[in-house]
């Protein structure tokens, strides 16, 4: 199965993240961008390239672009700018590097807001405007950014707008003790990342999506699911709660998580699977020790018993 043989490839690269990886290949299917939120050196870089290594078919590549976010970048060095040809006296455009199909956007909250912004046209609508003229990006177009823990110097927190663009926010964290044996014996950021081929193609990658938009979803879980979303608006612990978007990247990536895990129907496994990941980061507590991630998790284990009594009264309690 091709989403098999994809996470054996990423999983040849970054060593004891199972559980991570399912959802980066969740994010992948939902046809979502990526958010890696992490201190350097833990594998943000090499699960990007892996993902575009992994990638495409004989004749038909799969570019990948890798942009280091620092302060003095400017929004043109993303997007592309129209400059002047002196030989046809009249202005072309000379594309960006966010006409690729992955993009790995490092350190992303290393840079200005005002650039962080210049991605969300392109991340939402997958089109540029420059010079009053629209570039469209590929149908397979995924963005894997970067961030460090904000309390790290020389950081600038992202924009709500922008975090609400990311389906997803995944930390890799640190590997267990055999993990990291496992790293120093085979390097695989050099020995094994370097060689990995493509294993699924990119009309696999965009059918894949295709196919998971059309999964079946019980109306009960999408009326949990936008359940959850509201709560965080009312909640009094929070600033700011979750928009309608993020409501529809939870639906998108339960479906996706269910084709991942080789079925035709969505469960109620997956909203409480993918409810903090999906939903958190989008959230702004009004107190500083409030955990968005906890707040969530705790309304998607009310509404998930709430599904399950009432299943329960109309067909019986399991036995």
């Amino acid at each position: 199965m091709a989403i098999s043989a994809l996470y054996d490839a990423l999983d040849r690269v970054i060593r004891g993240k199972h559980e991570t990886l399912e959802l980066v290949l969740t994010a992948i299917v939902a046809g979502g961008h990526l958010l890696l939120e992490d201190v350097p050196g833990t594998g943000k870089t090499s699960l990007a390239r892996a993902i575009a290594a992994s990638i495409g078919t004989e004749g038909e590549g799969v570019v990948f672009r890798r942009i280091q976010f620092t302060p003095d970048l400017l929004p043109y060095d993303l997007t592309g700018v129209d400059i002047y040809d002196p030989g046809r006296r009249r202005f072309r455009f000379a594309p960006g590097p966010v006409f690729a199909h992955v993009i790995l956007a490092d350190e992303i909250n290393r840079a200005t807001p005002k650039v962080q912004s210049a991605l969300l046209e392109v991340m939402n609508e997958r089109q540029v405007t420059v010079g009053g003229r629209t570039y469209p990006m590929d149908e397979l177009f995924l963005v894997v950014a970067t961030e460090n823990p904000v309390t790290m110097e020389g950081t600038y927190p992202l924009p709500l707008a922008e975090l609400d663009r990311f389906i997803m926010r995944l930390s890799l964290g640190y590997p267990d003790e055999q993990a990291e044996l496992e790293i120093l014996r085979d390097d695989p950021g050099r020995r094994i990342l370097p060689a990995l081929t493509p294993v699924i193609g990119r009309a696999e990658i965009l059918e894949l999506q295709a196919k998971a938009r059309d999964l079946y979803c019980h109306p009960d879980l999408e009326r949990a699911a936008v359940a959850i979303s509201a709560s965080t608006r009312s909640d009094r612990r929070l600033a700011y709660g979750s928009s309608p978007r993020a409501t529809l990247h939870l639906l998108d990536a339960m479906r996706a998580l269910a084709l991942v895990r080789g079925r035709e129907y969505v469960t109620d496994a997956e909203l409480e699977r993918l409810a903090a990941p999906v939903l958190a980061h989008r959230l702004r507590p009004a107190e500083p020790d409030v955990d968005p991630a906890a707040l969530v998790q705790e309304r998607c284990a009310r509404e998930i018993a709430t599904l399950q009594r009432e299943s329960w009264s109309r067909h019986g309690a399991p036995t």
